[in-house]
């Protein structure tokens, strides 16, 4: 746990003793983001089951591609039926590689490039960005590899917002989506008038998402959706099940308080803050829409960049000192994240990479999960 602890607290000071200097910082950046990126990318099944399933998918795959079989008739497709974007991505990293620590390795370096570009292009402070990346979401990288690489796809065609393209829109959201069903979310954010909402408009509207989030409401949605494209144990994850998410209802409103109190701050005559603005209301949004569901959370990572951009631009406006508001968005995003690293507990540590033979001890997911013992004497046997 300190471990984890201590790379906070690098990036934070970072963001502290290097303010005006290393704002934008694309060294510094990229510096960053590859030690995040190896980090979580060379960590031995670290973050849960979803990493076992991924790789045991994979393995068949690169079985599959060994002996030269059809991977229509070896039923690969039936994996995960409907995302046939992840599948062929699969096949195709089975002709690199057939060990699945590789694989994994692949994708992590994929996310964090894809995340890297959005954070360099639509963030003012990339140590403040990096601090925000790390309570909202650094975790999730570990495990939710297909979702978490949807969302940041899915991030490339804002640009196709800003610039009216809607063709090119609809390709990228198209792609993310077969990675990830979920990706169907971020679809609407292209119809959203590019305007500054009055703030009595968007405090009636999220009182609306949190209401209609008590109700039968999102689980009817689910299901006339699943009635359609067939994906209803797909989204059966997300649906209600009775227990009220006070935690998605306070991080919800402490984002819309902070946004809210600085809302004149943001200028209205810039497309770009605007869209990236609109896009951390719908974050918020989604949060008290799903304040039912285990994890119908995950549905708002596709607007994080909106949160982690709008977050930051208001947190970053001193010019010499850093403000009030920095001050504030570090030590939230730090009991954000301490909240994850204590919740999640031994998923996480001690941190162990697949650099060494064997597992960690107590790992119950391994004991549950693990479907290759091979790998645990010969991580690169494969």
């Amino acid at each position: 746990m300190i471990l984890y602890i201590l790379i906070f607290i690098v990036v934070g000071v970072i963001f502290g003793v290097g303010y005006g200097v290393v704002d934008k910082s694309v060294k510094l950046l990229i510096g960053m983001m590859v030690s995040l990126c190896l980090f979580v990318g060379i960590a031995d099944m670290l973050g849960g089951y979803d990493r076992y399933i991924y790789g045991e998918v994979f393995d068949y795959i690169a079985d599959v591609t060994e002996i030269g079989a059809d991977y229509a008739v070896a039923g690969c497709f039936d994996f995960f039926p409907g995302e046939q974007g992840w599948t062929f991505l699969n096949i195709g990293l089975s002709f690199i590689t057939s060990n699945r620590y590789i694989f994994i390795l692949i994708i992590t370096i994929t996310i964090y490039t894809l995340l890297f570009l959005s954070i360099k292009k639509y963030t003012e402070n990339y140590p403040l960005a990096v601090v925000l990346f790390l309570g909202l979401w650094f975790f999730f990288t570990f495990t939710y590899l297909r979702q978490v690489l949807g969302a940041t796809i899915a991030w490339l065609s804002i640009k196709y917002v800003l610039d009216r393209k809607l063709w090119r829109f609809l390709l990228i959201v198209f792609i993310a989506y077969n990675i990830h069903k979920s990706a169907i979310v971020f679809l609407p954010l292209y119809f959203i008038p590019i305007r500054k909402y009055s703030a009595n408009f968007v405090v009636i509207f999220m009182f609306f998402m949190f209401v209609f989030g008590i109700t039968p409401l999102p689980d009817m949605l689910f299901d006339a959706y699943g009635g359609v494209d067939n994906v209803q144990s797909k989204l059966s994850t997300y649906r209600m099940e009775g227990s009220f998410r006070l935690d998605y209802v306070v991080e919800a409103v402490f984002f819309l308080f902070i946004i809210i109190r600085n809302y004149d701050r943001v200028p209205e005559d810039n497309k770009e803050k605007l869209v990236l603005l609109n896009m951390s209301l719908v974050f918020c949004a989604i949060l008290l829409f799903f304040t039912r569901s285990q994890n119908g959370g995950r549905m708002s990572w596709y607007y994080m960049i909106g949160m982690i951009s709008t977050l930051c631009y208001l947190g970053s406006r001193g010019k010499k000192q850093i403000s009030e508001l920095g001050t504030v968005l570090v030590i939230l995003c730090f009991l954000l994240f301490f909240r994850i690293l204590t919740l999640w507990g031994g998923l996480l540590s001690p941190y162990k990479t697949f650099l060494t033979d064997g597992h960690r001890d107590g790992d119950r997911i391994y004991e549950q999960f693990e479907y290759d013992e091979n790998y645990d004497d010969d991580k690169f046997y494969r």
